[in-house]
């Protein structure tokens, strides 16, 4: 195996106070990917970092090419027993219904008040959509992020009843890190809404906001009460998922990832674009399989379905990594 130099090693996890999330520094001296189980997953990581990053290498590749995209409900946090954002919807339809009336009795609306979460389930796509242009329209750009802000500091997962912040997969942060610390450009791309995780995944996973790709709604640029300010409108511009997912990068990045990261059939496209480019590229696919640490999923899943992948992933040389298995740790300690 490659050497791999003593920069890019991991020290302690830094507990942030205000936000109770959780960043890995850099250190000299401590283990590589700390979190990792020594195997074929790790081993894999490291092979390629070293191979596209050592001079010389007939797979070295410039700084300015090393282009990581992570998907992130699934890949950096979880995403059950629903995807973040959507409990995020929820909760702002209670908070606005009775400013809404007509709520009690329209769909996707009348289920999410009543707690009939088969009945929102049912509504499909088109109901989520509504769900988000309700709830997330109307606004500033600068009114939304606080009330994101607000909402990721005071709400809690409703099995766990932490933070959502502090679940975040330890041994993912770590990898960011790793990348980073090897010059790697590192994006998040995904089907999640882009200005829900601008306000806090420099916080939380150290990507700062022009680092995010994501849906989106539209906007317009208009005068409020003699201030500039970017409305939001009750309208969808960009859906960021399944094959939305390489365009998203190609328009907003510019540049073809050489290692993508996700856990989903969402990501499939992202990943095989990735990994169908010139060189040396690298394709991993985090597997829910731990019940007892996590929560085990795949094909029968609701958020998060994994089905072409798993089928795929050995033939299209992507590394499929077991949390049961591959991860000593899930969640920062």
């Amino acid at each position: 195996m490659f050497e791999i130099s003593r920069r890019s090693a991991l020290k302690i996890v830094a507990f942030t106070a205000a936000s109770s999330s959780v960043r890995h520094a850099l250190a000299e001296g401590t283990e590589t990917l700390p979190s990792w189980a020594e195997g074929d997953a790790k081993a894999r990581i490291l092979e390629f970092v070293a191979a596209t990053t050592t001079k010389g290498s007939p797979d070295f590749v410039e700084p300015a090419a090393r282009i990581a995209v992570f998907d992130n409900d699934g890949t950096l946090w979880g995403e059950q027993p629903m995807y973040v954002q959507l409990a995020f919807a929820l909760d702002r339809v209670r908070q606005l219904a009775p400013q809404h009336p007509e709520w009690q009795t329209t769909e996707p609306f009348k289920s999410v008040l009543s707690g009939d979460m088969a009945g929102v389930a049912a509504s499909g796509e088109r109901g989520l959509l509504e769900l988000v242009a309700a709830t997330h329209a109307g606004m500033s750009a600068e009114e939304f992020e606080r009330i994101v802000s607000d909402w990721i500091e005071g709400s809690r997962h409703p099995t766990s009843g932490k933070s959502y912040t502090a679940q975040i997969f330890q041994p993912m942060v770590e990898l960011i890190d790793y990348l980073k610390a090897n010059q790697f450009a590192v994006f998040i791309v995904s089907g999640g809404g882009v200005e829900f995780m601008r306000p806090w995944t420099e916080r939380v996973y150290g990507i700062p906001p022009e680092n995010v790709v994501g849906s989106s709604i539209k906007t317009k640029y208009e005068l409020r009460d003699g201030h500039p300010a970017i409305t939001r409108l009750p309208e969808i511009d960009f859906i960021d998922d399944g094959p939305g997912k390489p365009v998203g990068i190609h328009k907003f990045i510019g540049r073809r990832p050489i290692a993508a990261f996700g856990n989903s059939d969402g990501d499939f496209e992202m990943l095989e674009w990735t990994t169908s480019g010139p060189g040396r590229t690298f394709g991993l696919i985090v597997h829910h399989d731990d019940a007892q640490r996590e929560n085990a999923y795949d094909r029968d899943s609701h958020f998060g379905r994994l089905t072409r992948g798993l089928d795929e992933a050995s033939a299209r040389g992507w590394t499929v990594v077991s949390i049961k298995n591959d991860w000593k740790v899930v969640y920062p300690e």
